[in-house]
């Protein structure tokens, strides 16, 4: 298949600067050297207010370093002192324009937030999305709110429009397959009466199947001894959804795995971050049939 007549997405938390971040820093290049992606959508990144594209106080510039990928940021809080945590987008394509959009915290102590960019794909302008929800088991009533907002982002920033390749929305959403939430991304359960419909890559077209873990497309799992850290269960929390695919089929995805899933090569006890990443290719290249 022609290299633009598919598209190579990866979502990853990389766990802020915890842990020994220079090797992981490290590891993570490596991996986004191998995989070759076209999109990565990153989460918890760090950078320092004014310092944006300074690899010394911008945590994404310092990741792009010799990846040369154009760049989107958009903070979700603040820690003080001018340190932003939020969500970036590193692209092979031109990005167009971006913003950011806050999500609803209903009082929970977190904020949260949506980076919105328009890619320059060569089949058409993509609209992207890339979150990260509240974190606590307890709070799914909050990320229903979080996902009916996001929700209504897509359909404001991304109408339908033929013209455009169908919208991408993904990111650690800190919810299971099987939460109302998710639910209601894939069409399975309503909120607030109204229902939409995303397609889950993993479900679509999910790698490894034949093995307990991979059935699960765990990532978030104990077996990672920083996620370990955090006395939670394994489960699936990170996803890439699209809103399609269109009537061309375009959005289709062709394979998904999860991956960044295995210490580092060079040093078994780096690990690249707490999450493991999902990365799937997409059709994008319009088809009859």
């Amino acid at each position: 298949m022609d290299r633009d007549a598919e598209l190579r997405v990866l979502t990853l938390n990389i766990w802020n600067k915890s842990g020994p971040w220079a090797a992981r820093a490290e590891s993570i290049r490596r991996g986004l050297e191998q995989l070759e992606p076209d999109l990565v959508g990153l989460q918890e990144v760090l950078q320092l207010e004014g310092r944006s594209g300074d690899p010394e106080g911008d945590q994404l510039a310092e990741l792009n370093q010799r990846l040369g990928f154009h760049a989107a940021y958009a903070k979700a809080t603040e820690f003080g002192g001018g340190l932003q945590f939020g969500n970036a987008l590193l692209s092979r394509f031109p990005i167009l324009e971006h913003t950011r959009i806050a999500l609803p915290e209903c009082d929970s102590g977190e904020q949260r937030s949506v980076l919105y960019a328009l890619v320059d794909h060569p089949q058409g302008a993509l609209p992207v999305f890339v979150t990260h929800f509240n974190w606590k088991l307890h709070h799914g009533a909050v990320r229903q709110k979080q996902i009916q907002s996001l929700v209504d982002q897509v359909f404001r920033l991304a109408p339908l429009d033929e013209r455009k390749l169908p919208p991408i929305v993904m990111g650690d959403f800190n919810a299971e397959p099987d939460s109302d939430e998710m639910r209601f991304m894939r069409g399975l359960t309503s909120l607030e009466g109204r229902t939409v419909y995303f397609t889950d890559a993993w479900v679509f077209a999910g790698r490894d199947r034949a093995s307990p873990a991979g059935s699960q497309g765990y990532t978030f799992d104990s077996r990672n001894p920083y996620a370990a850290l955090a006395h939670e269960p394994p489960r699936r929390i990170d996803y890439i959804y699209v809103r399609g695919p269109d009537h061309r089929f375009r959005g289709e995805p062709i394979e998904t795995r999860v991956v960044f899933d295995a210490p580092d090569a060079s040093d078994p006890a780096v690990w690249p971050t707490d999450h493991f990443g999902v990365f799937t290719r997409l059709r994008v290249a319009p088809t009859d049939s």
